[in-house]
């Protein structure tokens, strides 16, 4: 979940640096600097997606016995 939230921090502060503020920053630009934010904040945020969603599955397993009948157990998914 933290890099979700980071994600959407990163990203709102970036289109701030980029469209909202004038500042004279040596050595770089602030629409340069929104971009990359913004672009660092996005991958953050798709990464966290990943692995919530990852994080999310089920276990199921299937046995089948010398006998042919089938058994199934399902682990639930660990918890963070």
């Amino acid at each position: 979940m933290g890099a979700i939230v980071g994600g959407i921090i990163l990203f709102v502060l970036g289109a701030i640096f980029q469209f909202a503020l004038e500042v004279d920053i040596p050595g770089i630009e602030a629409s340069t600097l929104g971009v990359i934010l913004m672009v660092a904040g996005a991958v953050l945020f798709v990464v966290g997606l990943l692995l919530t969603l990852r994080s999310r599955r089920t276990v199921v397993s299937h046995h089948r016995d010398a006998h042919g009948s089938v058994s199934e157990r399902r682990d639930p998914p660990p918890t963070a």
